[in-house]
């Protein structure tokens, strides 16, 4: 009897680690996000995106004021629409704007809200206006290695 004790006991504590590891998995992964607070949603459009996902930050001064809901194309106006879930103890102006910001180098994308300075607040449903895309690394590269062949070309055209 007492075998089988230690066994359930063994067996339950093994259990609870492995339900603490898959929830720190997905919390660490963003793919969990255990929010109890109130949100309202509100849509921006966006030209570029570049590797921005569902459920990823909305940030105001490093601070996370809400989670992006969706992602979807408008295929009248080419653009991203954006959902995003606002928590309702942050509130913003409607004259703010986004830009799509990287963690680091090469981190995760996020949404950055700038605070506007209009006495009215974001509802729910509003569209914020003013945004800024992603900055996609491979179109800067692009930029920089055209505009190095083009100064070598003139370069070029100059000794001559």
């Amino acid at each position: 009897m007492q075998k089988s004790k230690n066994d359930l006991w063994v067996g339950l504590f093994v259990l609870l680690g492995a339900l603490a590891v898959l929830f720190l998995a997905l919390k660490s992964a963003n793919l969990l996000s255990l929010n109890w607070q109130s949100t309202y949603s509100v849509t921006a459009k966006f030209d570029n995106i570049g590797g921005l996902k569902p459920k990823a930050a909305v940030r105001s001064a490093g601070v996370v004021v809400g989670r992006v809901e969706s992602i979807t194309f408008d295929d009248k106006s080419y653009q991203a629409v954006v959902r995003l879930a606002m928590d309702r103890r942050y509130q913003f102006p409607k004259d703010s704007s986004l830009k799509i910001l990287t963690s680091g180098l090469l981190g995760d994308q996020y949404i950055g809200v700038q605070a506007g300075a209009e006495a009215e607040n974001l509802q729910e449903g509003d569209k914020v206006s003013d945004t800024q895309s992603a900055v996609v690394l491979e179109n800067l590269i692009s930029q920089f290695l055209y505009s190095k062949a083009a100064d070598g070309a003139n370069n070029g055209q100059a000794n001559k």
